[in-house]
């Protein structure tokens, strides 16, 4: 790490169904508060699964011009709304930086995934004659939520999108950190968003047995590691993230929440969308991320997990953490947040990457919660935080995502020290 510039994190934005900014998001995990609720955006009654963490009562127009949101897919909105608060909350404002040297790495897991079910349905309903939106193609495609940050705030330093399903958003971070410790930029906001709750999620995740069909309790549905969970619940979310190079943080006298001290990557090359049942992919992730930021695994005191709510998910990067830590392992605090956000798949790692920052800012750990039977495939001595936040110093803190397709990667952020 010494050969390259430091990597800081000084602007922070969230969006999901427990709370429309950063402050709210945390409070609502550190107090347990689960997103999953009965499906308000459209009529899901005949549906297997009638629930998902889903965001209500957002209005796009508080960041955006009506004829400017009807070109826009949800999840542009979503990226919107969180880059606005990251920027205000970084001090960039009124154009205060160098475009030149300012970029964004903002991804999505699937995109305008809604804007495509929606258009394709008009079109079967027409009779097939073909007179799609001239701004089908701009709404629907997995970059444009980047494309549409830069544009707002004049950001010209490099800009794209990384695909990688559930891992989307912490690829996204992972690449911004190498273009600024190559010092190929000054800033990037990067991070992840997604508008997954409507038919085609509910509908296609729910045909391949995904998703918990928990209809007669869904407050209770996501409930990772426990023995009797069933899948997990889909859920709507964005985050947004502003990266910087420490020098160039410092000069402006930013403040700096933590720092991003290593990521890693992997590939499982095992099934489309099952991990490998040893969690060798997400073992490769991790020791990938120790490796690059220079720590041991004595280090981490604090692991978000990927943890989903799947049977096999949660078993393989469990195995992963033990094989990895060993007697380590007892020391750490693991909690899955997913357990109250639902899995807000190309968000994900955007979205826990911030509840990390905060567990390191605030020393409270946020618990796994609807937990109820404890599962015998976990050891007994593995601290999962069940059911109630706990207070601990936290030094630094490991964040996964794992995507179909056998993608992982692996966050790691740290206390800053001068």
């Amino acid at each position: 790490m010494s050969k390259y510039d430091r990597v800081v994190v000084t602007g922070m934005g969230a969006l999901a169904s427990i709370g429309h900014n950063v402050n709210d998001y945390w409070q609502s995990l550190i107090n347990g508060v689960s997103g999953s609720d009965y499906v308000t955006g459209f009529d899901a009654s005949k549906f297997k699964t009638r629930f998902a963490c889903e965001i209500k009562n957002f209005d796009p127009l508080k960041y955006i011009e009506r004829k400017d949101a009807k070109k826009m897919d949800a999840y542009a909105h979503y990226a919107i709304a969180v880059s606005d608060e990251a920027m205000n909350d970084a001090g960039f404002t009124n154009g205060n930086y160098d475009p030149d040297r300012f970029g964004v790495i903002f991804s999505s897991g699937i995109g305008g995934f809604i804007s495509f079910q929606e258009e394709c349905i008009s079109y079967g309903l027409s009779g097939r004659i073909p007179r799609f939106s001239p701004f089908f193609i701009p709404k629907i495609i997995c970059d444009i939520g980047a494309g549409h940050i830069s544009m707002r705030h004049n950001l010209r330093g490099p800009n794209f999108a990384v695909l990688s399903a559930c891992a989307s958003s912490n690829n996204a971070i992972i690449e911004a950190s190498y273009h600024l410790r190559l010092n190929k930029a000054d800033v990037i906001i990067c991070g992840g968003a997604e508008k997954s709750v409507g038919e085609s999620g509910l509908g296609g995740f729910g045909s391949m047995k995904a998703l918990s069909e928990r209809n007669d309790d869904p407050k209770t549905a996501s409930r990772p590691y426990d023995k009797d969970r069933d899948g997990f619940v889909v859920g709507d979310g964005a985050g947004a993230l502003i990266l910087e190079r420490l020098e160039h943080a410092l000069k402006r006298n930013a403040h700096i929440y933590a720092e991003l001290a290593g990521g890693g990557a992997s590939g499982d090359a095992y099934h489309i969308t099952a991990p490998h049942p040893e969690g060798l992919g997400a073992k490769k992730a991790i020791l990938a991320a120790l490796d690059d930021a220079g720590m041991a695994v004595s280090d981490i005191d604090y692991i978000n997990t990927h943890g989903t709510s799947t049977m096999l998910g949660d078993i393989a990067e469990i195995k992963a953490i033990q094989d990895i830590f060993g007697d380590q392992v007892k020391n750490l605090n693991i909690s899955s947040t997913k357990s109250m956000t639902g899995h807000c798949l190309g968000a994900a790692g955007a979205v826990e990457a911030i509840a990390c920052i905060k567990t390191i800012n605030e020393s409270i750990i946020p618990p796994t919660i609807n937990h109820f039977t404890n599962d015998p495939e976990f050891d007994a001595d593995i601290n999962l935080t069940l059911n109630k936040a706990q207070h601990r110093k936290i030094r630094a803190a490991l964040s996964n995502n794992f995507g179909f397709g056998g993608h992982n990667a692996s966050l790691i952020f740290k206390e800053y020290t001068a």
